[in-house]
């Protein structure tokens, strides 16, 4: 099993960023897939979640409005849009599913907020 993150970056408070995840050595679409984040000096929190088939999404409190979960089970790929961003959003983000075979991490891609 292998997930692997991209798209973090350096942007600008307000600004907008779309990471991805994409997914290999399991059967993708049967299961749900989250992102998770973790600022420096805090514990890993669980920023959003989505369903197999993509019907189903739920947020944290903090990003709600904000950020935009989705998947295209055709390439593998789950996507997190974040917009509005704040500094407060500065962190690693990781994507990450709990299959049959266990439960699964990317390395992780940083996102940083600042001006």
């Amino acid at each position: 099993v292998q997930l692997v993150e991209s798209g973090g970056a350096l942007v600008q408070p307000g600004g907008s960023l779309r990471l991805s995840c994409v997914a290999s050595g399991f059967t993708f679409r049967n299961y749900v897939m989250r992102w998770h984040r973790q600022a420096p000096g805090k514990e890993r929190e669980l920023v959003a979640t989505i369903n197999s088939s993509g019907s189903l999404t739920n947020y944290a409190n903090s990003v709600k409005g904000r950020f935009t979960i989705s998947r295209d089970n055709a390439k593998n790929t789950v996507h997190l849009l974040k917009s509005s961003l704040k500094p407060e959003d500065t962190a690693v983000y990781y994507c990450a599913s709990t299959t049959s075979l266990g439960n699964h991490w990317g390395q992780g891609t940083q996102v940083t907020v600042s001006a």
